[in-house]
């Protein structure tokens, strides 16, 4: 159905979660073996109050997920998602992800909920820099602030415009696909119910089952995201 779906839909929204960065190899943040679960409890360093209280340790461990990010890319799912906004498939892509895979890809429409650790800024001036320049030792500001990770902290709000964004393509959506999330982190979970509430086919495609699966109109487990895009990429290409 979801090929159909795909073919008649004139505002088709994706939201991804950690299972599209896991497939370009990227550790899962909340997994049990991860070795930053495994040496820190990210809910205390990743934090506002590791910002104000624990500056070294809070630099060192983003140093070490921005490296992490930076051995990995986006996979062909990544490029197809891409493609498809050019051709006109899918309108806006919604991301709980921050490692910017979904930009790198070539995605325009892109409301990523818990920002990106590409861009860090100074907490004084505001001033926006790339990510290669934080991990080349520059972890201040010229201005002798503190250079931070443009994420959501634990102990911080969404950022409005991202939310914003994603409520209203969420309204928009005829057709809502969901690709790599368990669907079981608020406030970014209800967006296919809105999708959903408001006329939408909902799709969940996800290794594991989901809370919001007996809402889905279709669901799809144990596939690999790129895997199921490069297929349907096949039969619902735009023919140039």
């Amino acid at each position: 159905m979801l090929e159909k779906w795909l073919k008649e839909s004139n505002y088709t929204v994706v939201f991804t979660g950690a299972g599209m960065s896991t497939e370009s190899g990227l550790p899962d943040f909340r997994s049990s073996n991860n070795g930053l679960w495994r040496k820190k409890d990210p809910s205390q360093i990743a934090s506002t109050k590791a910002l104000n209280e624990n500056v070294e340790e809070f630099i060192e461990f983003y140093k070490e997920r921005v490296l992490g990010v930076k051995q990995y890319g986006p996979h062909k799912g990544h490029y197809i998602l891409a493609k498809w906004e050019q051709d006109g498939l899918i309108k806006s892509i919604i991301t709980q992800n921050v490692d910017g895979f979904h930009t790198e890809a070539g995605s325009k429409q892109v409301a990523q909920l818990h920002g990106t650790l590409q861009k860090f800024r100074c907490l004084n001036c505001n001033k926006e820099i790339d990510s290669e320049i934080f991990i080349k030792q520059k972890q201040y500001c010229e201005c002798g602030g503190v250079l931070r990770p443009n994420v959501v902290l634990f102990g911080e709000m969404l950022p409005q415009d991202a939310f914003q964004m994603a409520y209203s393509e969420a309204e928009k959506a005829d057709l809502f696909i969901v690709l790599g999330s368990s669907l079981s982190v608020t406030p970014a979970n209800q967006f296919p119910i809105i999708a959903k509430q408001n006329g939408a086919k909902l799709v969940i495609v996800n290794m594991e089952p989901t809370e919001l699966d007996m809402y889905a109109d279709e669901v799809i487990h144990g596939r690999k995201i790129g895997e199921l895009l490069e297929e349907l990429d096949k039969k619902v290409s735009v023919e140039n």
